[in-house]
């Protein structure tokens, strides 16, 4: 299974990006558009089959992989100046993972599945009830 990873830029912590996605699918919504989750891309990623076999996009929120996404369609197009773009069409819902460490980056990388941070289940639900500046200070720390 191969993924993507790429920095969630202007979000601080997981509840601001949900809200974030809730606000644009409402917005989408009283427009009468598709409520879609779609985040455009310069860049095409090459390997679609196999990210779309089961892949998600990862989110870097202030230097921790912290969330994902399940990709659902990747979409190659021109914008009307003629150049090549991507929508990259995820399911809205946010999947909290064991946070990993990431440095800045510019657009997207892969991520294959063995390299992946594991999904937080029920085990660690009592993480996802901190205040998110609290699971920043304990991942600061090395303790998340």
């Amino acid at each position: 299974m191969l993924n993507l990873v790429k920095l969630c830029v202007g979000i601080s912590a997981i509840e601001e990006l949900q809200a974030h996605i809730d606000f644009r699918v409402e917005q989408k919504r009283a427009k009468g558009q598709s409520t879609e989750q779609i985040h455009t891309t310069r860049m095409v990623p090459k390997r679609i089959e196999s990210l779309l076999d089961g892949g998600s996009l990862y989110w870097v929120i202030k230097g921790n992989i912290q969330v994902r996404q399940i990709l659902c369609d990747i979409r190659p197009f021109r914008d009307g100046e003629g150049i090549r773009r991507c929508d990259i069409v995820m399911e809205p819902r946010l999947i909290p993972t064991i946070w990993q460490p990431r440095r800045a980056f510019q657009g997207w990388r892969y991520l294959t599945g063995e390299d992946a941070p594991g999904d937080i289940g029920s085990d660690g639900d009592d993480v996802m009830n901190l205040p998110a500046n609290l699971r920043q200070e304990l991942a600061n720390l090395g303790l998340l």
